[in-house]
């Protein structure tokens, strides 16, 4: 019987084939007292157990192949990071010495606090780590056990029933179903004959989403009760566009999708002939399509992309999992460095740390503001209150400046005070390198718009700032009084809400009218249903994930923004904006 299960739409394209399942790999926990005389034995065998997860990911890394993505590479770094992380192994350290719990009750109960933080976290990237931490805790459990991971379980012989299912297949495409994916796991799945991939939790931007995307292979996570719903070896059709799984598809579905996929593949294929074209709407305005990046190796995928520049570097990957060893200046200096060599040139915008009390480096403030995270300690306000933190970060982004064009981007400003603080910030920075000799260049300086507070100010910003970047997301977030983590309430975060479209439209022609720059990073800027609108709003730099670069070159390459100005100015002025859009 035919029935679908829906989900997060995160790699484009259709997939088609028989399913693969891989079982929860949750491992079952022993719950037990350790005598006090124990205690060492029990520490040295959870050391143990985490010594051999770190082996065993250090010789993934080393045996990896030269086409795998460079986010596998950079993923397994946040896992060998997390392994060694303070906090986890600390707090399961006391759970022994102090409770006498056995390795692997220690170990659970040390994470469940550490989820609970990630939870907290109201920024989506951050928060969908918790998933890394899970799998982090998940191989140690598997070391204490004897067992392996997944990748170690993919490489021993199948059971009997799996080789009946599917050793006739050799031929016929397959699609894995699982209810998460770690790294490691992708990377034995890069090295597979999967042609798409379903997995029950996840974000669009977790690492799974991340992966996928690097891959450009049809995916859909979050679908919740997959890997229960669909059974070994049934035909499986992933709709990468629409987030949809259809199981045991009829022929006319089957036949629809094959359809479908063809013309995608056909697509892309003309796609990528875009690389090179210039963008360039059909009255003639050049159009800026920057590229969104995590990790300084994502430059790569910005350049094949045909990006002209990076227009946001999320520094804060640097600092995940870093509680009480903070990545210092020669450390960050070298990451931005790599970035902008990566570019070739090409301008690299990096928005200085947003963690704060939802992502919490420092109990005390976490414990002190975690009741409303969004409205806390984050971001700017953060650095503001650890002037020496964010001194480090400033010099680091100075120095990197040396090599090539580097944009410095500050996050949630909304008072004057603080940006006269950030002001001067940056000039005590360029003061301690030049009195210790020590290169830097010059950086043009902006500020992010994603407070209502800032968008309603823009004559201050701009006294003060070369150039603004919209942040969609949070700009709709606060605007709207929406918690997107919050599913009961996630259906009224709409980015064509009349307040959300009026406060993207007079940043926009604010900083034309004055000529300063201005770009849009949020998810808006690489949607492609809302390219046209944000062209006729005046918007000419777009930032957003590589992958959806070509679609909104294409949109661009389409359009006349001469004619798009008057119809944005009519959804601009309507009550029902969505009733405008074309369909």
């Amino acid at each position: 019987m035919t029935f679908s299960i829906h989900g997060l739409a995160v790699a484009r394209g259709i997939a088609i084939g028989r399913a693969v399942l891989v079982a929860s790999s949750r491992v079952d926990v022993a719950h037990y007292f350790i005598q006090p005389d124990q205690v060492k034995q029990e520490i040295d065998r959870l050391s143990k157990a985490r010594d051999a997860v770190v082996d065993e990911l250090q010789r993934l890394q080393k045996d990896m192949p030269k086409d795998a993505p460079h986010e596998l590479t950079a993923l397994l770094d946040v896992h060998l990071m997390l392994l060694q992380d303070e906090e986890l192994a600390s707090g399961v350290r006391l759970w022994i010495e102090e409770r006498f719990y056995n390795a692997e009750w220690a170990l659970t109960s040390q994470l469940e606090i550490i989820v609970r933080q990630f939870d907290e976290m109201e920024d989506p990237y951050l928060r969908e780590r918790k998933a890394d931490m899970e799998q982090v805790a998940e191989r140690v459990l598997h070391g204490l056990k004897g067992t392996g991971s997944l990748v170690t379980q993919a490489r021993r012989p199948p059971r009997p029933q799996q080789e009946l299912q599917l050793g006739d297949t050799m031929d016929v495409p397959l699609v894995l179903v699982a209810h998460d994916l770690s790294p490691a796991d992708m990377l034995q799945f890069k090295q597979s004959v999967f042609t798409g991939f379903v997995t029950d939790v996840g974000g669009k931007t977790s690492h799974t989403a991340i992966v996928a995307r690097s891959l450009d292979i049809p995916a859909v996570v979050g679908a919740r009760s997959a890997s229960q719903l669909v059974k070994q070896d049934d035909w499986v059709i992933i709709d990468g566009d629409a987030g949809v799984v259809i199981v045991d598809p009829s022929p006319i579905i089957l036949a629809d999708y094959g359809f479908k996929q063809r013309q995608g593949d056909l697509e892309r294929e003309r796609l990528s002939r875009l690389r090179h074209t210039p963008a360039v709407s059909l009255d003639g305005e050049k159009i800026e399509l920057l590229a969104n990046i995590e990790m300084p190796e994502d430059t790569k995928a910005a350049i094949t992309a045909g990006a002209v520049g990076v227009g946001l570097f999320r520094s804060e990957f640097l600092f995940m999992g870093r509680q009480g060893n903070l990545p210092g200046e020669d450390e960050q200096y070298e990451a931005y460095r790599k970035a902008v060599d990566g570019m070739k040139g090409l301008p690299v915008t990096i928005r200085t740390v947003d963690v704060g009390a939802d992502k919490p480096l420092d109990e005390a403030r976490h414990d002190a503001a975690h009741l409303n995270p969004a409205l806390g300690l984050r971001a700017i306000r953060w650095s503001l209150a650890d002037p020496s933190m964010f001194l480090t970060q400033l010099r680091a982004i100075l120095r990197a400046a040396a090599h090539g064009q580097v944009n410095l981007l500050i996050p949630m400003l909304a008072h004057g005070s603080e940006i006269r603080q950030t002001i001067a910030l940056v000039e005590q920075a360029r003061l301690e390198l030049d009195r210790r000799c020590t290169a830097y260049g010059p950086v043009h300086l902006g500020a992010m718009i994603e407070i209502p507070a800032a968008a309603l100010s823009l004559r201050l910003f701009l006294k003060h700032f070369d150039f603004l970047s919209i942040g969609t997301n949070d700009l709709i977030q606060y605007t709207l009084a929406i918690d997107r983590a919050d599913e009961s309430v996630a259906h009224l975060y709409d980015p064509l809400h009349p307040a959300v479209l009026r406060l993207v439209a007079d940043t926009i022609s604010e900083c034309i009218a004055q000529g300063k720059a201005v770009s849009v990073c949020g998810e808006m800027a690489g949607d492609v249903t809302m390219t046209r609108l944000l062209l006729g709003l005046g918007l000419r730099s777009f930032s957003m994930h590589p992958s959806q670069i070509l679609s909104v070159k294409q949109q661009v390459l389409r359009s006349d923004t001469a004619k798009l100005a008057l119809w944005a100015s009519q959804v601009l002025d309507s009550d029902d904006p969505a009733s405008l859009m074309p369909s």
